[in-house]
């Protein structure tokens, strides 16, 4: 559980550090988001989730 509340904390440290340092590319970012359809931001976010899970996988099996 440990692990699991500093992942989360590190995610928060690289999006404030991304808004911070790129903020007008970010607003446009959040606006485009704004415009896709709920489908499409479900779908992304499961496909992202994938990717994480499986990277989480490949790092506690080989280093």
């Amino acid at each position: 559980m440990h692990d699991l509340f500093i992942a989360l904390a590190l995610v928060l440290v690289i999006e404030g550090l991304l808004y911070a340092a790129f903020p007008r590319q970010m607003r446009s970012i959040v606006e485009r988001m704004a415009q896709f359809t709920d489908t499409v931001l479900r779908q992304t976010g499961l496909f992202t989730a994938a990717i994480g899970v499986a990277l989480v996988w490949i790092i506690m099996e080989f280093f």
